[in-house]
């Protein structure tokens, strides 16, 4: 690889990093989708980081920031339009009992359960006026946990069953959420208060069962960033593959004209 390709790289995420100088705070998640990586950040230091899993090329992952609101441990996993129409509509037609098998349950636009046996989904090809939702369980898609930070791309950071997956070097695969390994961990250090919210009262709340919502202490930034270069912790430069294709165009602006928009007055 020419050392001007990675000179390009560093650019590129040195420019990145400037948009949210500001965003910073005492306290913090941080997601490198290209490096399929999350991190908890105190003071300026990666106190703890996981591999993660991040949407594919056709469901990307978008780049925002949100605000940790709350975690949900035994969540059940309302399904998007999106996975039913692309994923979950052609299953049905082409398996009756799939929604059964997956623990999942057929609502309607009054609340209650409809047997999706008794479904004509025929008539259907877009979308559908019902509502699926996955149950909790351990096979349940967001896995035992979630950590909510309400957003418009209605994403969120979740547990998963498909833990092997964590295995791969590159991991896109989800619709779009953020799956964290090790996410009990990750809970532990944001609710901050090993008395109350240590490993063994959460592990507990999670054999239970139920659903329990717990609120976080307060307000953490979660900054869901896109770095193709990044600095390991020894210094080394760690350089990472453009897996949404972003580099060109950013890299494009960088290399162009330099323009002022300056205010009206």
């Amino acid at each position: 690889m020419p050392a001007e390709t990675r000179v390009d790289q560093l650019r590129l995420s040195l420019e990145r990093l400037r948009w949210v100088r500001g965003e910073r705070a005492e306290r913090f998640v941080a997601v490198n989708i290209a490096g399929f990586r999350v991190l908890f950040v105190v003071d300026d230091d990666i106190v703890w980081t996981a591999r993660a899993m991040v949407g594919t090329p056709f469901r990307r992952t978008p780049i925002f920031r949100g605000n940790l609101h709350y975690l949900e441990i035994n969540p059940s996993w309302t399904l998007p339009p999106i996975v039913i129409k692309e994923d979950v509509l052609p299953a049905i037609k082409r398996d009756a009992g799939y929604l059964r098998a997956r623990n999942m349950t057929l609502i309607d636009q009054d609340g209650r359960a409809v047997d999706p046996e008794r479904v004509d989904w025929s008539a259907y090809s877009e979308g559908i006026p019902y509502t699926i939702r996955q149950e909790p369980g351990p096979h349940n898609a967001l896995g035992r946990i979630k950590f909510v930070f309400p957003n418009e791309h209605f994403v969120f950071m979740h547990d998963t069953p498909s833990q092997g997956l964590f295995d791969r070097p590159q991991r896109a695969f989800s619709s779009g959420c953020i799956r964290v390994e090790n996410p009990f961990d990750l809970a532990e250090l944001v609710l901050n208060d090993p008395l109350r919210w240590n490993r063994q009262t959460l592990a507990a709340i999670r054999d239970q069962g139920h659903t329990r919502r717990i609120a976080t202490p307060e307000r953490i930034p979660v900054l869901i960033l896109y770095l193709t270069a990044s600095i390991e912790p020894d210094g080394r430069p760690r350089f990472l593959e453009d897996v949404y294709e972003r580099d060109a165009r950013l890299l494009e602006a960088l290399n162009g004209p330099v323009r002022i928009d300056l205010p009206a007055w």
